[in-house]
């Protein structure tokens, strides 16, 4: 009986031994933990979100730990794109826009966010209120009526310009300016003795970036890219129109070296005084009228992007948005850290951190309600209204099969829309004349898009 007590006694105190050793073990540990990889562009609010993931989100999440991977936005795009594409299962979110979303969608490489929104708990659906995001963008984040994405911060476009240096000249800037109005401001405060641009225009080649502001001025002169019939118009007169307006206002009255500036350049030229006007994002309002980062913070007005023959596709829309991507190992956590950076909850930790004027725009109603977003944001107005009457749908004088109004809503675009845009970086730099870049423009549309493989998603 001595013998089986000891025996018993020694299977115990193996028993307890293997169970301290299963506490203790790593593997043990690092499994009640989730890592989620989040790819992101490098812009002062995507790097404002990560500040706030980890002093708010990892502290309230314990088991979550989000890794950023953080690009410039050409490298992100492309990075990305062949993630996703091969299903390599890197990333669990990416940073995303209104382009790609119904593209990647359609591709199958993001997961439709139905699903998870209608599992959340009432209190959960109260708190997020998906209804007050704004529809206009979250019709441009969806796909066969479903969305794919949720929007981080959205845009549309406008002029700012320095009422210093108006009020200098005696020079008052309409609400609703046009670009023949524009032009003659421009050539009136363009004072490079005292390094001062009449206005600041990206000129920088990139589809994604640096086209933007351009693809408007041809859409509210009457251009597009395409007919109803998929054939290329980009050389045909209001294109011509357009584009010659815009390289001279950059080679008579922009920024040196306008051909390879782009919007960052833009910006900090004018945060330092040195730009009488700039047309560009609706969301450059808060880094203007952050007294840390620009020194004419409270002295820049704002009026809505300037019109030609038509108001449709004057002013663009975009939103840098979070999409789950479809390969992710870890969905449900994923949903949990969108649902977080874009909520009305989100926006407010933003404004009480880093001040209101700084809070990410464009994407929920109630911000735009809120006294202290109002006060410190004297755009959101305009931004408001511009996102509300954007025309992605008819995005320019006559009907057109695609999509969007500073791209074009088909895959080809990326490629495309690459090429064409150092066609129109050399014009600015003065290296080809505006017809021959254009006629070029339309050889390389004609060879990678036609009725055949063009989809308008």
């Amino acid at each position: 009986m001595k013998c089986i007590a000891r025996i018993v006694t020694f299977i115990a105190g193996i028993a307890l031994l293997l169970s301290m050793l299963a506490a203790c073990s790593p593997s043990q540990s690092s499994s009640s933990t989730t890592t989620l990889t989040v790819a992101t562009v490098n812009n002062s609010q995507m790097v404002q979100m990560e500040q706030l993931t980890k002093q708010v989100f990892e502290k309230d999440h314990p088991n979550i730990k989000i890794n950023f991977v953080t690009l410039p936005e050409n490298d992100l795009r492309s990075k990305v794109t062949q993630d996703v594409a091969s299903n390599a299962g890197k990333f669990d979110i990416a940073t995303i826009g209104n382009y790609e979303t119904p593209i990647w969608a359609h591709n199958g490489w993001l997961q439709d966010l139905t699903p998870y929104f209608d599992k959340m708990s009432a209190s959960d659906k109260q708190d997020y209120n998906y209804n007050d995001l704004l529809k206009p963008i979250m019709s441009t984040l969806s796909y066969q009526g479903h969305p794919y994405a949720v929007p981080f911060y959205g845009e549309s476009s406008m002029i700012m310009y320095n009422k210093d240096i108006f009020a200098q000249h005696h020079l008052t800037m309409p609400l609703h300016p046009t670009w023949n109005q524009i032009a003659q401001f421009a050539q009136q405060l363009n004072d490079p003795s005292h390094n001062v641009a009449g206005i600041l225009l990206r000129g920088q080649s990139g589809w994604g970036m640096n086209l933007a502001p351009l693809n408007t001025v041809i859409n509210t002169y009457g251009g597009s890219w395409f007919n109803n019939n998929w054939q290329p118009q980009l050389s045909t007169p209001p294109v011509q129109q357009a584009v010659t307006m815009y390289a001279n206002l950059l080679q008579k009255y922009g920024e040196p070296g306008a051909s390879t500036s782009g919007w960052q350049e833009c910006v900090n030229l004018m945060t330092q005084g040195k730009g009488a006007m700039f047309y560009d994002a609706t969301s450059f309002g808060g880094v203007l009228e952050t007294p840390s980062q620009s020194t004419v913070a409270g002295h820049i007005g704002y009026a809505y992007a300037p019109t030609a023959t038509t108001v449709n596709g004057s002013h663009w829309l975009w939103a840098w948005s979070l999409g789950l991507v479809n390969s992710s190992r870890n969905k449900d956590a994923a949903f949990q850290f969108i649902t977080w950076a874009t909520s009305y909850k989100y926006l407010t930790l933003a404004g009480k951190t880093f001040g209101w004027a700084n809070v990410p725009p464009g994407t929920r109603t109630s911000i735009y309600k809120n006294p202290d977003y109002q006060k410190a944001a004297p755009f959101s107005q305009i931004t408001l209204d511009s996102i509300n009457t954007a025309t992605p749908d008819h995005p320019t004088l006559n009907p057109v099969p695609y999509h969007g109004v500073q791209y074009v809503g088909i895959p080809q675009f990326e490629s495309a829309g690459q090429q064409v845009s150092e066609l129109m970086s050399a014009v600015i730099a003065g290296k080809m004349p505006v017809s021959q870049a254009l006629q070029q423009s339309d050889q390389i549309l004609s060879s990678q898009v036609n009725k055949s493989n063009a989809s308008g998603y």
